[in-house]
């Protein structure tokens, strides 16, 4: 997936070498000097913002102010050369989502800036709908609403076994073979007490039994 990130740095050998690192992860960089000119483009906003805290015309908080007040949700990133703590607490309760002191080496940048990424615009393929419940397989954690259920390994995987199988009749020995593997040696039971369990913790649910046969979760 292609982001888009604005860096906001006034040292010119800096924010070179930073918009090269990020422009090699194929993300497209607008990279700007002054905050007058990052405040030009806060009304069409980048997947990520990368802002120093000392500008030469203003500096950080007062453009994360104006960028948090067109649009809450666009993470920022915060770098400076000082490493007051004071400057990290007031960072976070204007909305910062990170902070760098410099010096720091650009990939340390990279990392970070894919952590944001990935918690604010996960890919669509990591993200299983089972109505009620949505399932993240990055962070492998499953929610009803906005309450974590909390399920072993095993459950865990015959979740996201059946959200990957919805409506489609599973037999015994193919949950079996799934959860346990092809070399597991012993009784076949152990899928019925695995899909109790799991019916216990996910009420809403829809499994069905299909006596002689397996099971299978509907979701229309």
């Amino acid at each position: 997936m292609d982001h888009r990130i604005y860096l906001v740095e006034d040292d010119q050998n800096l924010n070179l070498v930073l918009s090269s690192y990020l422009q090699k992860e194929g993300w497209e960089v607008l990279s700007f000097f002054t905050g007058n000119e990052a405040r030009e483009h806060i009304s069409t906003p980048p997947d990520i913002w990368v802002l120093d805290i000392m500008l030469p015309d203003m500096d950080g908080y007062q453009l994360i102010k104006e960028i948090k007040a067109k649009n809450q949700n666009t993470p920022v990133i915060f770098i400076s050369a000082r490493d007051a703590e004071i400057d990290r607490v007031l960072g976070l309760e204007l909305g910062s989502d990170d902070y760098l002191s410099k010096p720091f080496l650009p990939r340390e940048l990279v990392i970070r800036i894919k952590n944001l990424l990935n918690r604010f615009y996960p890919d669509p393929k990591t993200i299983f709908n089972l109505a009620p419940y949505e399932i993240n397989h990055d962070s492998r954690t499953v929610l009803s609403g906005k309450n974590v259920v909390d399920l072993t390994s095993k459950e865990y995987k015959l979740l996201l076994y059946f959200a990957n199988n919805q409506n489609i009749a599973l037999s015994r020995e193919q949950i079996l073979d799934h959860i346990w593997g092809e070399d597991y040696f012993g009784s076949d039971r152990v899928v019925d007490d695995l899909v109790r369990r799991l019916r216990k913790k996910t009420p809403d649910l829809n499994i069905e039994t299909i006596y002689g046969f397996g099971y299978r979760v509907n979701n229309k």
